[in-house]
């Protein structure tokens, strides 16, 4: 068996898990890039010099038969799987009221199923390593309450329990669990959706005073999946430039009015 490790990237083709992908490639990995934007990943993977390391696999990871191929079409290219970095995710902010139960399920299928339905098709492979490492990408939605989040928020809330009751469960294979919940990063979904105004509020509440850069949490994805973070499992990691900690009076401190 080939001991070159080998990671696995979902929603790789752009933000943050493209930032990821780049990660573990810079550090020797060879990278399954799976998205379920066919021309988006085809035109990323293109530009990567280091073909011979790189797998596009088009997958919705909603659907249990395209994770199931997907997993199959990496053990046969790279034979083995030593990090999972479940990134894809899908959003649509409305009220309560005007969220439908379409809506409601298509969000929990990709946030929720999709990072239970590709750790299932992995760990297989990582038990009979005897190592592995898990890393569901969260948001600082599923910790603090906001407006317009109802479906989202609630899926990455179960996605970070799911978290815990798979580092319970895996820790006698010696594979890790962990979750990274990004607050405001500056990917191309926040900047659609981020009006000034909104972004002006986040700032009032970030002590770092900025947005983040997907690098930034690229690099605590990459750390939680390398040995340097051996003795970390079950833990959610916040990558907010300390948006959850901190409540009101931020810009009070700041002389801000």
């Amino acid at each position: 068996m080939t001991t070159e490790r080998t990671a696995i990237v979902t929603g790789a083709a752009r933000g943050i898990g493209l930032a990821t992908a780049h990660r573990f490639l810079s550090e020797g990995y060879r990278v399954a890039f799976l998205d379920n934007n066919q021309q988006t990943l085809e035109s990323t993977v293109s530009q990567i010099n280091t073909p011979q390391r790189v797998l596009k696999l088009d997958c919705d990871v909603s659907s249990h038969q395209q994770v199931s191929d997907s997993i199959a079409q990496v053990i046969e290219k790279f034979g083995r799987i030593d990090a999972l970095v479940n990134n894809a995710g899908i959003a649509d902010f409305m009220p309560v009221t005007e969220t439908s139960f379409e809506v409601w399920q298509n969000i929990l299928a990709t946030n929720l199923n999709g990072p239970f339905l590709c750790a299932q098709a992995c760990i297989p492979h990582m038990i009979k390593q005897g190592s592995g490492a898990i890393v569901n990408i969260t948001s600082i939605s599923g910790l603090r309450a906001s407006t317009l989040r109802t479906a989202y928020g609630t899926s990455k809330a179960a996605l970070a329990h799911l978290t815990k009751q798979l580092a319970a469960e895996l820790g006698q294979h010696n594979v890790r669990v962990n979750s990274v919940a990004p607050g405001p990063i500056d990917t191309a979904m926040s900047k659609k959706v981020h009006t000034p105004e909104i972004r002006a509020d986040y700032y009032a509440q970030i002590p770092l005073d900025r947005y983040g850069d997907e690098k930034e949490v690229a690099n605590v994805i990459y750390f939680l999946c390398s040995d340097e973070a051996s003795f970390v499992t079950g833990q959610e990691i916040c990558a907010d430039g300390g948006f959850d900690t901190t409540g009101i009076g931020l810009t009070t401190l700041r002389g801000e009015r």
